[in-house]
């Protein structure tokens, strides 16, 4: 197709003639235009889409095709695209129809896509999608190893490239939002060589000191703008994925545009839509932090005061439902008039119970006197001491008869027996004097021991009889037939005292009041201690030696207290 000359203009002569016709680059634009629309009219092209990041804001699509060799930019106006049964993906491969144009405004060429169909996933993906399937199988991105990111980091370290409008982006949202130190690891972002870079940054970020010269980051942020996928492979590296999940650092992946998806998003803890929003992700806000502190603190206040009130209003009910002291004393008080009054007749009571059991424990004591068991006593003693002498009389008579008869054994034995006899012989003798040692020991330390027990019951008697009362100076008053006189009104006209040494006959003066008369006193029995004093104190009347005889045997006779009266201290 031959192209048409262009319309002729008049030249300017600078000095020297040229046959060469000028053309006006809007002219040439249009030509080129013409020429290659009729070239290549509708064509089916073949290729991976690249750099699609969603519809513009007039509605139109813009991204390339691109295989191994060339690219090309395409275009789908709105109208088309939401006609399109197949909608342009990332990295899918598709055969789309077109008419090839120019855009003389870039002068440059590109398809202007009518209809969309899907050929496969391309290259790219394919490779992508592998690598992901094998990092996955090692467990790099299972949830369970995501960290929770700082509510409010100390220092924020960021891997971007400092020449990019993505750190100015992320240090004036960190200013707007929470002013916080930025440590910036500068790395290449994109090429040959940016994902070794941008792995080495963050294991440098991982090897700072906690507290050394430079500050360890809290959080980390790997950031980068949008492109295509050849442009955001650095971070599609096993390398850079391997080194972020090693990373101990919590780790915020902010790399490409919303739409864009590369393998360090998944093993990073937190992924970002955009650099604006992990800052966002890293750092509350300040004013929203003072505000909400503001607010509890508030809040606090309110709540203590609504306690203070509560607990007063507590107070004053508990006050008011609280008994005067009169009415709650009252039933301890009524307890204590009624115990009161119970003492009395139960000290009493008591008192009767005790003395019922002292007067039955003197019943039994005079029915069973420290006498008669010391009699028996001393009878068991002489009983044991003579049969220990009987068994040891016993004893040495049985030992005399069988060393008898071993003499006599002796005498009918040979020479050699003889001499085993004499030793057996001097054996028993041995045994014998040893049996004996230990029978005589035994037999003085049973006497002894029953010697002490009678002594000890002696005592006892001595300490419980009336006869240690008498000792100390007192004297018992017995009528004529024994009876102790325990008042005035029993008196009787003669009498008995009894001292500890001996009694004395006495005589009642005539006109004493409640005087009785009695029988004449009878004399001391015979054999008592006082005898003597008692004749020597008794006047001397004539008939006096005939009364005497049956008068001591009747007061002899009448020592002994009937048994079915109360017993007495003086009675024993």
């Amino acid at each position: 197709m031959a192209v048409p000359p262009p319309p002729a203009k008049a030249a300017v002569s600078t000095g020297t003639v040229s046959n060469v016709p000028e053309w006006s680059v809007g002219d040439l634009a249009s030509a080129l235009k013409r020429t290659l629309e009729d070239a290549f009219g509708h064509v089916r092209l073949r290729g991976e889409i690249s750099g699609f990041r969603g519809q513009h804001g007039s509605g139109h699509a813009y991204f390339s095709l691109k295989d191994g060799n060339a690219r090309i930019d395409a275009v789908v106006w709105k109208g088309t695209f939401n006609r399109l049964r197949q909608r342009p993906q990332e990295g899918l491969e598709v055969v789309a129809t077109g008419r090839i144009t120019t855009f003389p405004g870039k002068s440059s060429y590109q398809i202007v896509i009518e209809t969309l169909e899907p050929a496969g996933i391309g290259a790219w993906m394919a490779l992508l999608e592998e690598r992901k399937r094998l990092l996955a199988a090692e467990g790099l991105f299972a949830a369970e190893r995501k960290r929770a990111i700082p509510y409010l980091p100390r220092v924020v370290g960021v891997v971007t490239s400092p020449t990019g409008a993505v750190i100015r982006d992320i240090l004036h949202r960190l200013e707007d939002r929470f002013p916080r130190p930025v440590l910036v690891w500068p790395v290449r972002v994109q090429g040959e060589g940016a994902a070794e870079e941008i792995a080495a940054a963050i294991r440098g970020f991982n090897a700072l000191a906690p507290n050394g010269p430079i500050p360890r980051p809290d959080v980390l942020i790997v950031a980068r703008g949008g492109g295509s996928i050849e442009d955001l492979w650095a971070f599609n590296e096993e390398c850079v994925v391997r080194a972020a999940s090693e990373s101990t650092i919590p780790l915020i992946s902010a790399v490409g545009h919303e739409t864009d998806t590369t393998l360090i998003d998944f093993v990073s803890d937190r992924r970002a839509p955009t650099p604006t929003g992990a800052a966002e992700m890293a750092v509350p806000v300040r004013a929203d932090l003072i505000a909400e502190v503001v607010d509890l603190g508030r809040r606090q206040r309110e709540a203590v005061l609504r306690r203070l009130d509560r607990e007063r209003s507590d107070l004053r009910a508990l006050v008011r439902a609280m008994p005067d002291v009169d009415a709650f004393l009252a039933a301890k008080r009524q307890r204590l008039d009624l115990a009161e009054a119970r003492l009395g007749p139960a000290l009493a009571g008591n008192a009767r119970v005790f003395r019922l059991r002292v007067s039955r424990l003197v019943e039994r004591f005079a029915r069973h006197p420290p006498t008669l068991a010391l009699a028996q006593a001393r009878g068991r003693l002489a009983r044991i001491g003579d049969r220990s002498g009987s068994a040891l009389r016993h004893d040495t008579a049985r030992k005399g008869e069988k060393l008898a008869y071993l003499g006599r054994r002796l005498v009918v034995a040979r020479d050699g027996t003889l001499g085993r006899a004499r030793t057996d012989q001097a054996r028993s003798r041995d045994r014998l004097g040893a049996l004996q040692a230990r029978l005589v020991q035994a037999g003085a330390r049973l006497t002894e021991r029953r010697a002490d027990r009678l002594a000890g019951l002696a005592g006892l008697l001595g300490s419980l009889s009336y006869r240690a009362v008498l000792a100390r100076g007192y004297a018992l008053v017995r009528d004529v037939d024994g009876t102790p006189v325990r008042a005035a009104a029993e008196a009787r006209a003669h009498m008995i005292l009894e001292f500890s040494d001996g009694t004395v006959g006495v005589r009642a003066e005539a006109g004493s009041p409640a005087m009785a008369t009695g029988p004449e006193p009878a004399g001391p029995p015979e054999g008592d201690p006082g005898q003597a004093v008692r004749r020597k104190a008794a006047p001397k009347r004539a008939g006096a030696k005939k009364a005497e005889t049956p008068r001591i045997a009747q007061a002899e006779a009448a020592t002994a207290p009937p048994p079915t009266r109360q017993g007495s201290l003086f009675d024993l």
